[in-house]
Formats: structure tokens, sequence, C-alpha cells
């Protein structure tokens, strides 16, 4: 039996989310309609009106929704979303919602927000304008590595220069100093001179305007002081650029803003890490910039996305993996959460304050610039230029009088420099993980409450920076050994019930030795654990509990006191709810969340693979298989490390012949070698065919080998954000993909799966995802993305799904699996459902897409 989750009804029919469409017939037609297209879908002859779809059916959320694009389909009928499906699970119950969902509407109170503008046309570049775009980009890069091969090679003479070991020490540390801070003014500069005040517009992709703002986006994200996140002196250089901040604000993501002199933050604001606050988003072939304004002691919790022209009161909170859409306010003292955002009554800041002032945030940035400066800079410099003195490989070869001599032995010293500094990563690496953050923890005790920027925050911080190096979760995940790496770091996992793929290769967490997971709990990719508590002068380290036997999609946060149990279903991108009664034996989806059948009849059918003789025999095989993985990526990393170090040896023998230029081409030619490495390797494990759709246990050789698939690494990738270059690497990676498309930063799992068509805009932090893993079973299919498509910031769309030409996914939705989006409409929310409030939008979209005719997409 489904327990009632104390936030979302099942059942309760002025909670439906139906778009009424006008001309529906008496109840007893739209049940018989709705049971006929039911039965075509499910091939069978009829239908009961009674019959539940998951229990009695036998249907899963594939089906249904290939259901709901039917119904869409004929325009005399309401178009039912899948959270109608989950409340009214039968064909009577969802027809008596379109019954009763009008009178609903009139009396239910609803969270409004002004609606958006009106969609500028679709804006298609020409090929020359994108081509000369291009070009630009490269001719600044190569430019950008001529002056940093130049900056290099004069610190190095510099150095070189120096007598003894103290006179190494100072002219490392001013060298490394003075570079370090034109590295971060830099930035600075090219905005101030470039750009001027950024300001609320638009303007087109590819275009001198668009170029501007590209090489500020690039230098922002490039300069060091993302390494001050979660300090002051974060949030000082973020007022150098612009951004209006007031006093006592702390900054915890990553995401660098852009347009920051459109971002205002009120004193005492708390912003959690993995937001996205960029003052800008491209839409429809355009960048728009708007306004985004936090009053005072607002909270913005994690994986959230805060759209453009968007405002949160003095006060206010935003939940975890929640959203507010453009032109969204929330209230003074309001507590909204979802995707998009609605009202709630929970409370996300969960911890007393303490005292923090000014003072004490001054001399921890004090603090930092001293070690940074004394410490970091004059190891990192010097470090490096003694390794080139030091180690006879280099060394010599910087000599022009012993350099021709040592050419002979260029291949053996490469080999001998890679292999000690590869395996010297791994197993120091290891040793330092498993050991340094239990020593760090003696400092910390859970639920005690300590004022930000003092001993031990900072001990907290290089716990969670360490802990969560990328590398180890890479090589274990995706196979039975990432559990002995997991409790190596601290993890406490109950009684493990093996299943070969325990835990993805993205888990991150801010303490791993607070960290619970009960016996038989699988997750898949991108879960945070969430085990500190912020407020904007203090923090709290808690233990965080996963129950048993339960299984996390993708791309969840969970907080500590999050309220699921045993045996509980976390869908993909859901919101992990913090107050009502333990869930338990149940699913949950959607952001607010809402609860869906733990499992069906397809995720069932290969039971028979996990127990007994069969499973043992199955794992066995499996963890050979992975073993097999590892060594392989182990030794194409290495292989990597050696083709690196081959060529900076190389460049060493030229050094004396060009100087700087040489260190300018190891940058071309290494990032260049990088990306056809990785994308032939790629192509190779896939024998240069393109993927089908499966349906299979994860315990079938081909889901073992499509893991393997997975783990080629792809951070080179992310170099490539907003240029013609990406969609060129896409395509070389089998990716059907046109022309003109626009990615900048959007990520594809499966990309031989995946089709976008022409003039597409992928923003900053999306993803199409064509394959998903409940329990043992695992499922792929094709997505297709047609030409003249947005997705927003932080957009997901999953398998399965087709979205047609000039529609809009709005940011942080999650598009469910087997969706069909219609062409020029507008989709938003998680899960996402036609936004009817945006019709003007998408039929304005619509016309100007028909001016794009003829729409192509990429042929097979």
């Amino acid at each position: 039996m489904v327990e009632q989750s104390s936030e979302v009804p099942i059942s309760r029919p002025d909670e439906s989310t139906v778009t009424r469409r006008s001309g529906s017939g008496t109840a007893t037609d739209v049940e018989r309609r709705l049971a006929d297209a039911l039965a075509d879908v499910v091939s069978a002859e009829r239908v009961p009106v009674d019959s539940h779809f998951f229990t009695d059916l036998g249907a899963n959320s594939l089906v249904m929704a290939q259901f709901c694009a039917r119904v869409r389909k004929q325009p005399d009928l309401p178009s039912p979303s899948m959270k109608d499906i989950y409340r009214h699970p039968t064909i009577r119950s969802l027809a008596a919602s379109f019954a009763q969902q009008a009178p609903a509407d009139a009396s239910a109170p609803v969270a409004t927000w002004a609606p958006e503008q009106p969609a500028a046309p679709v804006t298609r570049a020409s090929r020359l304008t994108h081509a000369v775009c291009g070009a630009i980009q490269l001719l600044v890069f190569l430019g950008y590595s001529l002056v940093a091969g130049f900056v290099a090679d004069s610190g190095y003479g510099w150095i070189a220069a120096g007598k003894g070991l103290a006179d190494i020490y100072t002219r490392s540390l001013l060298f490394g100093g003075i570079g370090f801070l034109a590295l971060c003014t830099l930035p600075i500069v090219a905005k101030w001179v470039l750009i001027g005040r950024w300001k609320p517009g638009e303007f087109p992709l590819w275009g001198p305007r668009y170029l501007r703002f590209w090489l500020v986006k690039v230098l922002l994200h490039a300069n060091p002081m993302i390494l001050f996140v979660g300090n002051p002196l974060y949030v000082m250089y973020l007022r150098a650029l612009g951004a209006r901040i007031g006093k006592g604000v702390t900054i915890l993501s990553p995401s660098v803003p852009v347009c920051t002199d459109l971002l205002t933050i009120g004193a005492g604001t708390v912003i959690r890490k993995d937001s996205f606050l960029l003052g800008y988003r491209a839409h429809a072939g355009r960048i728009q910039t708007g306004r985004i304004t936090l009053g005072r002691d607002v909270f913005i919790g994690e994986k959230t996305v805060l759209d453009i022209d968007t405002t949160m009161g003095d006060g206010a909170q935003l939940g975890h993996a929640s959203a507010l859409h453009r032109g969204q306010t929330v209230p003074d003292g309001a507590h909204w959460h979802g995707s998009p955002a609605q009202p709630t009554q929970t409370d996300y800041v969960r911890i007393a304050p303490a005292r923090c002032g000014t003072p004490r945030r001054a001399w921890f940035a004090l603090a930092s610039l001293l070690q940074l400066f004394l410490l970091y800079i004059p190891i990192a410099v010097g470090g490096i230029y003694m390794l080139f003195t030091e180690v006879p490989a280099i060394g010599q070869r910087l000599d022009p009088q012993t350099a021709a001599l040592k050419r002979t032995a260029l291949i053996p010293d490469a080999l001998e420099l890679s292999l000690v500094l590869f395996l010297g990563f791994v197993v120091l690496g290891l040793v330092a993980l498993c050991t340094v953050p239990r020593l760090l923890s003696l400092a910390l005790e859970p639920d005690r409450v300590y004022p930000l920027y003092g001993f031990r925050y900072a001990v907290h911080q290089a716990t969670a920076r360490m802990t969560n190096i990328r590398f180890f979760a890479w090589l274990f995940g995706d196979s039975s050994y990432i559990v002995h790496y997991l409790r190596g770091i601290g993890y406490d996992l109950s009684r493990v019930e093996q299943t070969g793929s325990n835990f993805g290769t993205e888990v991150h967490h801010e303490n791993p030795l607070l960290v619970s997971v009960g016996s038989g709990t699988m997750v898949a990719d991108g879960l945070s654990i969430l085990n500190a508590d912020f407020s904007s002068t203090s923090f709290r380290l808690s233990r965080t509990s996963i129950g048993a036997h339960n299984f996390l999609g993708n791309n969840i946060a969970y907080p500590s006191g999050g309220r699921t149990g045993t045996n509980c279903l976390l869908a993909t991108k859901v919101m992990v709810p913090l107050d009502g009664e333990v869930r338990e034996n149940v699913g949950l989806l959607g952001s607010p969340c809402f609860e869906i059948p733990r499992t069906v009849e397809r995720d069932t059918r290969f039971d028979d693979l996990r127990a007994g003789d069969t499973f043992r025999s199955r794992l066995t095989a499996k963890n050979r298989y992975n073993i097999r993985s590892m060594a392989l990526m182990l030794f194409v990393r290495w292989l990597h490390t050696f083709a690196l170090t081959l060529f900076g040896l190389a460049s060493a023998d030229l050094y004396g012949v060009v100087g700087h230029v040489v260190i300018a081409g190891y940058l071309a030619i290494t990032l260049t070698f990088s990306t056809l490495y990785f994308v032939l390797l790629e192509r190779c494990i896939a024998s240069f065919r393109a993927l089908r759709p499966r349906l299979c246990s994860i315990y079938d050789p081909y889901f073992w080998w499509h893991e393997r698939l997975w783990k080629v690494p792809d951070h080179y990738l992310n170099i490539f954000n907003g240029t013609p270059y990406k969609a060129l690497v896409w395509r070389l990676l089998g990716v059907r993909i046109g022309h003109r498309v626009f990615d900048d930063g959007c990520y594809l799992t499966e990309r031989s799966l995946t089709t976008i068509g022409d003039d597409c805009t992928l923003n900053a932090g999306s993803k199409i995802q064509c394959h998903s893993q409940e329990d043992g079973t695992f499922k792929s299919d094709g997505t297709t993305v047609g030409a003249g498509c947005t997705l927003g910031v932080g957009a997901h769309v999953h398998y399965g799904v087709t979205v047609g030409d000039c529609a809009v996914l709005a940011p942080d939705s999650f598009l469910m699996k087997g969706e069909e989006v219609p062409p020029y409409a507008r989709w938003g929310g998680n899960p996402a459902v036609d936004m009817p409030d945006a019709a003007e939008q998408a039929s304005d979209n619509g016309r100007a897409c028909h001016r794009l005719r003829p729409a192509r997409l990429p042929r097979p």
C-alpha cells in the first residue's frame, strides 16, 4: 500500500496540473476516448476505466508519457501531464479531474509571477558570421597562449638567475604573486574596457557583441579567484566586477556570475553551492541579460537556478533543487521551493547564528592571502623551477650545450617521468585521502555550531575539497570497488549488499565521515550529500543518513534531515522533503516531490538475476569485467600523461631555439591532441558504431560495456563551451548535430543516441541523458531535439524524448522519458509540463520559427 505524502496528496483533484482546452466532451465521452487512446498505446482491445495504470495494467512512466502525448494530439481533449497520471492513476479518476479542474482553479490559491516578455524571433546567424566568430576565438586562444608563454619564459629566466634557496624563494614569491594578481585583474580590466556596465538587453549569438561577452566570460572562468569560493575575498572580487553586495554575504557556489552589474545581493545572504546566478541566458539564438535582486538575509539552497529578472525580498528563502523562472518574485519573509518555485512552510535555515563580524571576516581573508603568497605560490612556482633544474630529463634539455646529447633518450625519459608522476599521484593520493581527513575531523564536532571564517571552517573546507577529487570516484565508480573506496574515506555503508553498481562515478559530499547509507541502496550519478548547514554567520556538520534498499537517480541533493526511510525510489532531480512523515516503500518524483509507485513490472523482470547462484556468478563476471575496465582506463590515462610528458620534453629541446613560442605551441598542441585522443578512444571502444536502444539487466555484459564507455574522460569538453568547436567535437563523438548550434555547457551522456537540429540553443548546466537505471534494470533510447529549440539553464532531458522545432524548455526543468513536446511549445517545471501562461510567447516563437524553414535535422 502506498503511503500518502504530507506535501502532495495523491488523489486530490484540486491539485491537477491539467491544461484545460475548449470543447471537452461529457465525462463518459472523455472516459471512453481516454480509454481508447490508452488501449492503442498498450496494444490492447480495451482498457477498463477503473484499472490502475501501474498495478493492474502493468504500465510504466514511458508508456504513460506516450499516452499523454497521444491525448495532446486531440485538440478537443484536456492535456494531462505525468503528474496528473500519478495523482489520478485510473481513466475514471483522470477524467473526473478534468471535469473538476476548472472550478478548482478558481478557488485554489496558486503561486503567480509576471509573464515573460514575448519571445524574440529565433535568430539565425549566417554561416560567414558563425565562421568568423570561431576564427577570432581561435586567434584569441593562440594569442593568450603566446602571451602566457612569453611571461613564463621571462619568469623562468629571472628565477634561474637567483643564487641560493632564499633568493629563489623570494623570486618565486614575487613572480608568482604578480602573476596571480595579473590573472585576477585581467578579467576586471577586460570587463570594464570591453563592456563597461552590464545592462538589461539582448544581442545575437556569434556577432561582435557576443565576442566581447564571450571573452569576458572565459577570462572570468579561467581566473584563480574561483579557488576562493566560500571566502570573503571572493565577495570582494565580485564587487570589483560591479556586483552590488552587502556586508556579511556568504557565497559557496563556484558558478561565477558573468553580468555582475545586474546582480544585487543584500547583507547577510547565503548562497549554497551548485547554484546558478549568471545574470544572462541564451534564448532562441540570442544572449539575454537581466537583473537578479536578492534582499537582506536571503537563503539560496543547493542545486538552484535563478533566471534573469527574478527578485527575492528580505528574509526570503529558496529551497534546494528549486528554480525561479523569469519574472518570479518571492515576497519578503516568504519561503518558496520547487521548479518553478511556489510557497512552502519549510524552513531551510536550520542553524542558529554565531558571532562573526567584519573583523573576523577580514582576518580570515588576510590569513588566506598570506597563506597563498607565502606558502602555496612559492612552493608551486619554485617547485616547478626545481623540477626543471633537478630532474636530469628536463634540466639537461633546457641547457643548449647538453640538449642534443639527450635527444636519443627522449622516449625513455618520458616513460620514466610519466610513470613516476602518474603512479605517485594515484598511490600517494589514496593514502592521503584515507588518512588526512580522519585527522582533520578531530577538530570538528558533529552537531555543534561554529562561527564561519575561523580555523574549524578552514578545516571543513580543506576536508571537502580533498575528498571530492573526481579522479578516484571516476576510477572506482560503477563497480563493486567504489564501496571500498568510500569506506576508506569515511562513509558508513552498514552491511553492504553488493550489486556491482552500488554508486556511480559522481558522488559529492561535504564531510565523508558523516555519511551513512543503508544496506542494499543503489545510487546513480550526480548525488550531492549535504551534511553541512550554513547561515550567514555559522555552520554545522551533521550526519546525513540514506535509508536501506533505496534507489537514487541522477542529480539529487540529499540534505541532512531528509525525510525518507527504507525502500524508496528517489527519481532524477527530485527535491528530497525536509518535513512531514518519513516516506517509506514509495517513489518520489519532482520538485516539490510527490509520490509515485516504488517500482513497476518492467523494472522487476530481471529480478531472477539478482538472487541465488545466478546472481553470484553474474556478479563475479561483472567484477572481472570492471577490473579490466579500470585497468584499461588507468592505462589510457597514463598513456595520455606519457604523451603530454613527451611533448613537454620535446618542447624543452626546442626551448633554447625559439623560447616562449614553444610554450605557446605546447598549450595549443596538447589541447588538440587531448581532444582527438579521447574522441578516438571513445569511438574505438564503441567500435565506431552508433548505440542502439536497449532494455537489459545490469548483469548483462552489454551494460558492463556501456559502463566502460561512460568512463572515457570528457573533461576537455568544457574548454569549447560557447564556441563553434563544441558542436564539431560532438559531431566527432557521434552526435547527429546540425549547424550553428550554440552550446554553453550542455552535457550529452550517450552521444550517438542524441539528435540536435540546426540553430538550437543549449544553456549552461543543461543535460540530455539518453538512459536510465532503476534498481537492476538499464534502459536507453534516442532523444531528438528539433531545429531552433532552447534548453534552459540546468534543464534535464531524459531518454526517448522528442522536442519539436522551436520549442523552449524552461530553466531547471526535467523533461521525463518518452515525452513529446509539440513544435513551438514552451514547457517547464519538474516534471516538465506545458506552460499555458506562456501561450503568447510560444505563438510568437512559432511564427518566428516558420521564417527558418526549411528546418533541417542532421541525417543519421
